[in-house]
């Protein structure tokens, strides 16, 4: 069965690839493909490049993993011409590195912007995808690669009586490019996520009232932010290549020196002592304080009741403080944010905190929002209501396969893939940091880096040996799934109902979408599989197959596993049915 008709007949040559979004992944692929001789344009919804960056523009958006490590490391005059001004770079700076990184490599001759791909149709016959805009524009190309990004599409919530409000309504994902200014005005925020812990600090400086509507609290982390010490920008200088080579080989992709004591088998002067020491460093630091917290019930209770301590240090109100500390998931189990001043924040006098638990809110009025209490009148209102992760995107394009099978219906029970690359039926299609990849566990930078390179590698074998399409089996996908499953049971992970698990949007399959096993053991995994002539997928050449490799046998050697974890694991593993039953 041909594609449908809607996006057949046109007569141009197809390029070699066409790839969705321009943020840090689009443009890399671009780059990378051009240089090895590859004919490739980008497609951009905005009307400039940066992705994430370009989009996130809310008071404080700045990026949770130290900017010296959040950077490209693929080209070294790129790498020692820049120089970030802080620890954790804001959005501005972000947006012209990225702009910066566009213009050296002259990469926006080949981006267009301001369009939206609305269809992509494989062509059985052609062994082409047929691409349509949502401005009409059709385009062919023989391999798709979709860079749309892990936190790309808000979630459509909505609210009774909205459409009544009369105030001002901003969505901290789609932030007006000309800045908003709060000064003299009662605001209201809904959501506590990474961009409400970011924004509430700026917004409460400036408005004259701020209410924040929370329904559950989040762990965050002291950023400790400032300039990058000229000390650690003259270690890195001495051996970027080193330095990027020991973060890309870690489990996040990011150095957090972990360490493989167990907090159960630790004293506790010396827990006490090992937290303090990373809570004063900042950032992700304490998620690699211990090697049971993300098992041991125990052991994550320990860090639990430390960062709940940090929380009534900085809150003076131990109400407040008890409202804002989670109580329904183990720490870590939802992305930790990174802020600056949040907890004292809510020490403002013009700061009030709605627990939406013990009131719900029941809708918008035309003069602010009215919960099962109280109407609170605003001028402004602030949604800080997350992201359709990982499958948004993809979700919203009319993507279909072999035999015009569409995305959706092959995801209808949640995203499907082999290694996060390919899905099966979905012939050089290519999704860049998609479900079942490590993503959005890790440093975002590295993962895209080793995502591109082995796209790139992939496409240059196909190219050299003649080779038409690629596509992965379905026996493959399948064992991936269940590999997936097997990499993050044994861990505390699925306890929290957390957008990795697709629970922040109503109706979406509940699976755990990342894959938990490590940055480092994905890309050993890959470049295993490629090693084995891309075992796993089905390469043809026109309509002959040439290789049908349908097994995935690719498993790297796991790391010892301390015998005190070891019936936990197993107890978890058995009972999702991923180890027989003794």
């Amino acid at each position: 069965m041909a594609a449908s008709s809607a996006l057949t007949g046109q007569d141009s040559q197809p390029i070699d690839a066409l790839i969705v979004g321009a943020g840090f992944a689009g443009m890399y692929m671009l780059h990378k493909l051009r240089g090895l001789g590859l004919n490739s344009k980008v497609v951009e919804a905005g009307s400039g490049v940066g992705g994430t960056w370009y989009w996130n523009r809310y008071p404080g958006a700045r990026v949770d993993i130290q900017s010296l490590e959040y950077s490209f490391g693929f080209d070294e005059g790129l790498e020692s011409e820049w120089r970030w001004s802080e620890r954790y770079a804001p959005q501005p700076e972000l947006l012209r590195y990225a702009e910066h990184v566009a213009d050296r490599f002259d990469l926006k001759r080949d981006i267009t912007f301001n369009t939206r791909v609305a269809a992509a149709h494989w062509d059985d016959a052609a062994h082409v995808w047929n691409v349509k805009t949502e401005q009409g524009e059709a385009m062919r190309c023989r391999h798709l690669i979709l860079a749309t990004g892990c936190l790309s599409i808000p979630t459509d919530v909505t609210f009774p009586g909205i459409d009544t409000y009369k105030g001002d309504i901003y969505r901290t994902s789609r932030w007006p490019h000309e800045g908003v200014d709060f000064s003299g005005m009662r605001v209201g925020i809904i959501g506590t996520g990474s961009s409400a812990i970011q924004s509430i600090p700026i917004i409460a400086s400036q408005a004259d009232h701020l209410t924040v509507f929370q329904r559950t609290p989040n762990y965050s982390m002291p950023a400790h932010n400032g300039p990058i010490p000229d000390a650690d920008f003259e270690a890195w200088a001495k051996d970027p290549r080193a330095y990027r080579a020991a973060s890309k080989d870690t489990v996040g992709g990011f150095q957090n020196e972990a360490n493989d004591a167990l907090a159960t088998d630790t004293a506790p002067d010396a827990i006490k002592a090992e937290l303090e020491r990373r809570w004063a460093w900042g950032g992700f630091r304490i998620l690699g304080a211990f090697a049971d917290t993300s098992i041991d019930p125990e052991a994550n209770r320990i860090v639990q009741e430390f960062v709940a301590g940090k929380i009534r240090e900085q809150v003076s109100d131990p109400a407040v403080a008890d409202l804002l500390t989670p109580k329904d998931h183990p720490f870590g189990t939802k992305r930790p944010c990174v802020d600056t001043g949040y907890y004292a924040t809510f020490n403002r006098p013009n700061v009030e905190l709605v627990n939406l638990r013990a009131e719900p809110l029941v809708g918008f009025t035309p003069d602010g929002i009215e919960t099962s209490a109280k109407k609170h009148e605003f001028d402004a209102v602030v949604l800080a209501t997350g992201f359709d992760a990982m499958t948004g995107a993809i979700d919203r394009i009319d993507l279909r396969g072999v035999g015009g099978r569409r995305i959706k219906d092959h995801w209808a029970e949640g995203p499907r893939t082999y290694l996060g690359l390919m899905v099966a039926g979905f012939p050089n299609l290519f999704t860049i940091t998609g479900p079942g990849s490590p993503s959005v566990l890790t440093n975002m930078i590295n993962s895209i880096e080793q995502h591109v390179e082995w796209v790139a590698d992939c496409l240059v074998s196909l190219k050299q040996r003649q080779q038409t399409s690629i596509e992965a089996s379905a026996e493959a996908e399948a064992a991936w799934c269940r590999h997936v499953a097997e990499a993050v049971t044994p861990s505390l992970l699925p306890q929290a109902n957390s957008w990795y698990m697709g629970a922040n949007v109503p109706g979406k399959p509940r699976m755990f979408m990342p894959y938990a096993g490590g940055l480092n053991t994905y890309t050993e995994i890959c470049n295993q599989v490629a090693a084995k002539d891309y075992e796993g997928f089905i390469i043809r050449q026109g309509d002959r197959v040439l290789s049908d490799s349908r097994q995935f046998t690719s498993h790297p050697p796991q790391g010892e596993i301390p015998e005190k974890l070891l019936p936990i694991i197993v107890e978890r593993l058995t009972a999702a049915g991923l180890m027989p039953a003794e």
